[in-house]
């Protein structure tokens, strides 16, 4: 049976993982840098397997990511658990990645408490999606006619204190728009503005 292979003894996962990665920085002057990210993954489940194991699966979300969300709390598609799951974040994770960043930095002070201040102006976006159809996540799988709106988008504006061999960045996200419906209509659809914030405390630049 193609489905129930198994390596001494132990059935085992079949996928296929493709990632893909671009970076480019843009160098206006020495101090104001327009940092660009794109990436792009795909997995493909066959044989034994549905679904990659749950540790190689896309999330998106958290302070490399789309800053204005925590880690796994969009997604996939246009799939939305119900707000009283408290485990919810098993659920939004998926087989297609897509997410673009773009960070405009800019030198605050000099030579600050022994490192120099820096700012930073932000805008993310991206989404993961399902190969294939799953009833229990309505709505979580690849469609090229609701891509747009499946795309979460979020901005932001941060601190980065550059130490030389050691950079602390504090970041502060605001979300403008999540793939799932809410209360609230138009493309700004976040119900409350306090429940479209995210702050995250991290070691180095997001990318």
């Amino acid at each position: 049976n193609e489905k129930n292979k198994e390596l001494f003894g132990n059935p085992f996962a079949q996928y296929v993982k493709f990632t893909a990665e671009a970076h480019k920085t843009f160098k206006f002057t020495k101090d104001v840098h327009l940092a660009t990210r794109l990436f792009g993954g795909i997995i493909y489940s066959y044989g034994n397997s549905t679904a990659a194991p749950y540790v190689d699966q896309f999330y998106v979300g958290g302070a490399n990511s789309i800053r204005a969300f925590t880690v796994r709390s969009i997604g996939p598609g246009r799939f939305h658990p119900a707000n009283n799951s408290g485990y919810s974040y098993v659920d939004e994770t998926g087989d297609i990645k897509l997410e673009a960043n773009l960070e405009y930095r800019f030198r605050i002070f000099s030579n600050f408490m022994g490192g120099n201040l820096n700012g930073a102006a932000f805008l993310d976006a991206g989404n993961v999606w399902l190969m294939r159809k799953d009833e229990a996540r309505p709505g979580a799988e690849f469609n090229l006619r609701h891509f747009f709106d499946s795309i979460a988008l979020g901005t932001g504006v941060g601190l980065r204190y550059d130490l030389s061999f050691l950079i602390l960045r504090l970041d502060f996200g605001f979300a403008l728009h999540v793939p799932y419906d809410t209360e609230k209509s138009g493309y700004y659809n976040i119900p409350k503005f306090k429940d479209g914030m995210g702050i995250h405390f991290a070691i180095g630049y997001p990318f």
